[in-house]
């Protein structure tokens, strides 16, 4: 059973920008398949706009690098495989891609895979009582599972929309639903929560 409060709960929405999921981005010019990205792009739009009608808090991580924050650990965490620059501030590749948050949305810039990661996105979450955690967005193995298991870690419930996350692999992917579901949450498609219009009082789904 999920149980969920629109008062109570966030949309995080982690790093839909253009170097993760447009085709001249970084990442498919290293040969990234962007096909979940395309399917994900339709659903993630609509679970947006209903999570702001029925009074859930809409979250965007934004991802930005730049030499101040570029720690030798970080920067050799692909070892022998090509570096991409992704991300860079100020750069067009940094942007978000095909949503354009408003100048009184929420923005949590992050610079490394979990947006809990000496970010303030945990002071906007005790600031708005949120307990509640949907996770969307790029990648689904790597920043969002990374974000979700800081989030449970700290004792939000998490409820991962598998519809509205997009890996560069689908195996990866579905690892990351097995991970979710078994140890650090729950896993729906965003109709199963909302059903496409998630109603100004508890909302009770089982799964």
């Amino acid at each position: 059973m999920i149980t969920l409060k629109p008062e109570e709960t966030a949309l995080i929405v982690v790093d839909v920008q253009n170097d993760f999921c447009h085709e001249d981005g970084s990442l498919a010019k290293t040969g990234a398949n962007l096909e979940m990205v395309s399917s994900m792009m339709p659903p993630l739009k609509n679970v947006i706009e209903h999570a702001k009608e029925a009074g859930v808090s809409v979250i965007y991580i934004q991802t930005i690098h730049e030499e101040s924050t570029d720690s030798k650990t970080w920067t050799n965490r692909f070892r022998n495989k090509e570096k991409p620059a992704v991300c860079r501030k100020g750069s067009w590749g940094s942007e978000f891609y095909e949503i354009n948050p408003q100048a009184d949305d929420i923005v949590v810039i992050k610079h490394r895979y979990s947006a809990f990661i000496n970010t303030r996105l945990e002071s906007v979450l005790k600031t708005k009582g949120i307990k509640s955690l949907l996770m969307t967005g790029i990648s689904t193995n790597v920043c969002v599972e990374s974000t979700a298991r800081d989030g449970f870690m700290l004792d939000y419930q998490i409820v991962l929309l598998e519809d509205c996350c997009a890996s560069f692999s689908r195996k990866a992917h579905e690892m990351t639903l097995i991970n979710i579901r078994d140890f650090f949450g729950n896993v729906a498609t965003s109709d199963e929560i909302f059903n496409i219009r998630m109603p100004q009082e508890t909302v009770a789904r089982t799964l």
